[in-house]
């Protein structure tokens, strides 16, 4: 809450609701980021501005990461096809999220949806990703079908051309 509340207000007043939320004082504040109670008193009474690696501090302990998870926008039979429901890259964790979508509305509501929930990148269709990259502020990449697929695809039209 408090990384979108600085964004809808400002740093201070975002910090202030959040300290008061959650009932912590500036002291409380200072003995779990480590950072001065002087500092954080000045930024929360408006005197300071805080330095970028401050804010960092702040917001990693305030509002502590969220599972990591990819958002996975295609039609509910490609997603059921998805083998694994978490994947691990350099280190880090990933859960894949599969996010129903048939038509370009719903695309772009999926793609809304999967930001809210906190995912951390989409990955949908070509011809979708430079529209979704237009509406999201997360990564986007892109669904690359391989020859095999694409030619499956060809012998399944053909086929019902006749």
């Amino acid at each position: 809450m408090l990384s979108k509340r600085i964004f809808e207000t400002d740093f201070t007043t975002a910090l202030n609701e959040e300290l008061d939320r959650k009932n912590l004082s500036v002291k409380d504040l200072a003995d779990l980021t480590g950072i001065p109670v002087s500092t954080l008193y000045k930024v929360t009474v408006g005197e300071r501005d805080p330095r970028l690696s401050t804010v960092k501090k702040i917001v990693a302990m305030l509002e502590p990461e969220r599972a990591r998870f990819i958002a996975v926008i295609a039609a509910r039979f490609l997603l059921d096809t998805i083998d694994t429901r978490e994947m691990e890259f350099s280190g880090r964790k990933f859960t894949i999220r599969g996010y129903s979508a048939n038509s370009l509305e719903e695309c772009i509501i999926a793609a809304s949806r999967a930001e809210k929930d906190g995912a951390s990148g989409i990955i949908c269709a070509p011809v979708l990703a430079s529209i979704i990259e237009k509406i999201v502020d997360v990564p986007v990449g892109m669904l690359r079908p391989d020859l095999a697929v694409i030619n499956e695809a060809i012998s399944s039209v053909v086929k019902k051309i006749g």
